[in-house]
């Protein structure tokens, strides 16, 4: 596995200098190649220029409203890399070569990262290949939006710094690169301190050690190397699952903390508290006051005073009958004593009582069908064949299967059904005018336009053509008359001019799916929601397409005529 490297060094003003020294090579480096020459991408190539300079420029382009603390940070050093079996996977332990494309992939790819999120406020990055692998020292000024020298507003706190590494590995993930454990307790080495190790081991001998002994150290090495391996692997799972349970458990506490406040809203004010509030004192279990003799139970009251019995449910309606108002005033009561948001859960709680009682006792008005005027169907009729150029056979069996019809208005009236073949809907063309829409009280959702073509009437579809129209269904299906005839397997045609209609599961059950709609975004939609369908493409319309192909068919004929009128 190679892993992206991403990690940083917070500057104050009096480092400066000494970083810019170090990366600008300005000092012996232990362990760098000097015949290596390492490459300045961001930043002037003048050796004079000094980093601080560079830094101090920068914050000055803009004033600053508080003054500048001593120890305030004022750069950051970002030091990014990747594993060497990342730049040389054949070889990894091979210090100082890299594979070219390798390198250039991933320069390209870090450049384009600092560019996106830091912009011009990076000052300086160097790639240097004078040492083992690749890395490049990249230079960050943290001045924010407002221009203000802000290093807390970038770097504070694990989870901005988790933050910055997630960024960067995400672009690195695109060429192949992973990430590292996310709150790994692994420690950075000081890179000093690396050096002086470097340093002391020039002096470690091993000619003194036998063949065997180099071969055990040597089994001893692979053995080291396939336990990391092994524990690489596992580490891994571990840090994918513990962040799949992150993830997990930041939308369970998402989710709790809109379940409550649903439960909030949902909860009627408390009417004993309304009770009080109006004026009624309490005497054992009643509520008694300006002629009332109130009895609560829950979420409703009983009043048997004035000689009568009246019920209610709510903090709305005992307002209501204790202050003898209407449900405007009973609601700006309710706000005035106890704060807008109770007055608005009084109100939902009214208004969720009354849609319940509503549903459960009234009946939904039935969808009708326009009323067939059989006079106009000649006019209909001639609208299809002539000016749509469908087929009169076509139209003759639509007509007789009455998914077509005529109203009193001449428009041609597409009868809409669910999967069932009850009629819940129509689709309205105009004849005389450019109509185009449903009949009121449609049910769009649940109900289409369709037919079917092939097979028998007791078989499945075996195929399905989604079209937006029923005009477009009907020319599409001619189309492919023409061409292969009536298909051997029964062939659904329907017409969804939108996905929130689409009867999704019914379709995932038919074997072929065929999108026939003219809109890009919405066939795309329906890809989605349905993978194993596939993409028909028009020009303009199928009717469009079904005109021009009987224009050429009638052509065709006219020619041939007169062919055989001249012979």
């Amino acid at each position: 596995m190679s892993y992206a490297i991403a990690r940083l060094k917070k500057l104050k003003r009096g480092n400066i200098s000494g970083s810019g020294c170090h990366t600008a090579r300005e000092r012996e480096t232990p362990n760098a190649d000097p015949t290596q020459k390492n490459i300045r991408f961001i930043g002037s190539l003048d050796p004079d220029e000094r980093l601080e300079d560079l830094v101090l420029a920068k914050i000055e382009e803009h004033e600053q409203r508080r003054k500048i603390r001593t120890d305030a940070v004022y750069c950051v050093e970002l030091l990014l890399s990747a594993s060497p079996s990342y730049f040389r996977p054949d070889c990894p332990t091979n210090a100082g070569y890299y594979e070219p494309q390798k390198l250039d992939d991933w320069v390209e790819a870090t450049h384009q990262w600092l560019a996106d999120e830091y912009g011009d406020r990076i000052v300086r990055a160097e790639l240097h290949l004078d040492e083992a692998t690749p890395h490049i020292h990249a230079y960050f000024v943290p001045i924010d939006d407002q221009g203000q020298l802000r290093c807390n507003h970038f770097f504070d706190g694990r989870q901005k710094i988790h933050a910055f590494q997630d960024s960067y590995y995400d672009t690195m993930r695109l060429i192949g690169l992973e990430r590292g454990i996310r709150g790994s307790k692994a420690k950075h080495q000081d890179i000093k301190d690396f050096y002086r190790i470097v340093e002391e081991g020039r002096d470690l001998e091993v000619d003194d050690l036998s063949a065997a002994q180099l071969k055990a150290k040597a089994a001893d090495r692979d053995r080291a190397t396939a336990r990391k391996q092994e524990m690489e692997v596992t580490a891994k799972a571990l840090a994918s699952e513990n962040e799949q349970l992150r993830r997990r458990i930041e939308q369970l506490e998402q989710d709790n903390q809109q379940l409550r406040l649903k439960s909030e809203w949902s909860t009627d004010l408390a009417l004993n508290d309304v009770a009080w509030e109006l004026g009624l004192n309490r005497e054992h279990e009643q509520w008694r006051g300006h002629g009332h003799i109130v009895t609560i139970d829950g979420s409703g009251f009983t009043d048997f005073g004035n000689g009568l019995v009246l019920s209610g449910h709510g903090a709305l309606d005992l307002v209501k009958h204790v202050n003898k108002c209407g449900q405007t005033s009973a609601i700006a009561w309710l706000g005035e004593r106890f704060g807008e948001a109770a007055a608005q859960r009084a109100a939902i709680s009214s208004a969720r009582r009354m849609t319940s009682e509503i549903i459960q006792t009234q009946s939904a008005p039935q969808f009708t069908l326009p009323v067939e005027d059989k006079a106009n169907w000649s006019s209909v009729e001639c609208y299809l064949t002539q000016k749509r150029r469908i087929p009169s056979d076509c139209v003759q069996m639509l007509y007789q299967q009455e998914l077509v019809y005529a109203d009193s208005k001449a428009n041609a009236v597409f009868v809409m059904r669910d999967l069932d073949a009850n009629s819940k809907g129509a689709f309205l063309q105009g004849t005389r005018n450019n109509l185009s829409g449903y009949e009121l009280g449609t049910h769009r959702r649940s109900c289409w336009f369709y037919f079917h073509l092939g097979g028998k009437a007791t078989d499945k579809s075996s195929k399905a053509v989604l079209c937006e129209s029923p005009i477009d269904a009907i020319s599409l299906a001619m189309l492919e008359y023409h061409v292969k005839g009536i298909p051997d397997n029964k062939t659904l045609y329907i017409a969804v001019n939108d996905t929130s209609s689409l009867p999704v599961e019914q379709l995932r059950n038919v074997p072929h799916v065929q999108i026939a709609f003219i809109q890009p975004n919405m066939a795309r939609t329906v890809k989605k929601l349905l993978p194993h369908s596939t993409q028909l493409k028009c020009e303009k319309d199928w009717n469009t397409q079904l005109v021009n192909f009987s224009r050429q068919l009638q052509q065709r004929h006219s020619q041939q005529n007169n062919e055989e009128l001249e012979l």
